[in-house]
């Protein structure tokens, strides 16, 4: 199937769209989680919950995250970019690269630059001021995506799965070690997939007019499955903090166990079913943005 211009030009359509979308998602977190009593007291008790259980994951957690960091991630996008590179793929060796750095950078600077009124729900960490978007979650949702954009259609979905449980991991244990809360993490992967719609347009405009793709390379049925679980896992998540805000009259440490235990695994569902979901979208049209045969 020839990559026509209609097609191409659907494709960025569709790209602009989930750029936009995930963009005022995270406008929208931000303010709740961050700006308001209710958010800011769900994060706290989803955070306090980390302590049930913490003992028997302190090792698998502290594991994955000391395994990030800047010479980590910088061995991690060197790989990705000769993957691309042995493709013949220069340009999406450079996007890849573009990809990871804009949001691990921009993650920095909106954590450096971002405010965190002290609202009274959370003394204990006031200090420490604001943390989103998560620096380590954003390390490892980068990399999962742009590993999927690098990786040949016979991988990718193979690919496309660990990556998307390793970036649930990573954003799981943040939450899990007490670095970092469940806003955080969801921030961090909305942050990646805004880098990862404007990665796809480049490609497209860089994209030759004789290229094409084929229709085996969509990846439906893998994309349908980690979109289908993902949004249960929301769904969960949601139903979860719902009937936990029911309780934001209680301060966070005077919770009973199973209220602390519904918000931690509520808010890790919250966590695994976002990152899954934009795996998903990933997966769904990287055939149209890196086409099997470049013409």
């Amino acid at each position: 199937m020839r990559v026509r211009e209609t097609a191409r030009g659907g494709t960025a359509v569709w790209l602009v769209v989930l750029a936009m979308a995930q963009a005022a998602a995270l406008l929208l977190l931000w303010r709740f989680a961050v700006h308001t009593s209710l958010g800011q007291w769900i994060d706290t008790a989803a955070l306090t919950g980390n302590r049930i259980g913490q003992d028997r994951i302190d090792g698998p957690v502290n594991r994955i995250l000391n395994a990030m960091s800047v010479v980590s991630l910088l061995a991690a996008t060197a790989v990705i970019g000769f993957i691309a590179l042995i493709r013949n793929r220069k340009t999406l060796a450079v996007t890849a690269t573009l990809l990871i750095a804009g949001a691990n950078v921009s993650t920095q600077l909106l954590k450096h630059y971002l405010t965190r009124p002290d609202l009274g729900i959370d003394p204990e960490r006031a200090a420490a001021g604001n943390s989103l978007p998560s620096g380590h979650t954003t390390v490892a949702a980068s990399v999962a995506v742009a590993l999927i954009l690098v990786l040949p259609p016979k991988v990718r979905v193979l690919g496309a799965f660990l990556g998307a449980g390793y970036a649930a991991a990573a954003g799981v244990a943040t939450l899990s070690a007490g670095w970092h809360r469940p806003s955080d993490a969801v921030a961090a992967y909305l942050l990646v997939g805004v880098w990862t719609a404007v990665a796809g347009l480049l490609l497209l405009f860089f994209q030759r007019q004789r290229a094409t793709s084929s229709a085996a390379d969509a990846h439906r049925a893998a994309a349908a499955v980690l979109g289908l679980g993902g949004a249960l896992a929301l769904v969960a998540a949601g139903l979860a903090l719902v009937w936990l805000a029911r309780l934001a009259d209680i301060p966070a440490d005077e919770l009973a166990r199973r209220p602390l235990f519904i918000g931690y695994a509520g808010s890790a569902a919250g966590i695994a079913g976002t990152i899954a979901v934009l795996t998903a979208l990933v997966l769904a049209v990287v055939h149209r943005l890196v086409p099997r045969h470049k013409g």
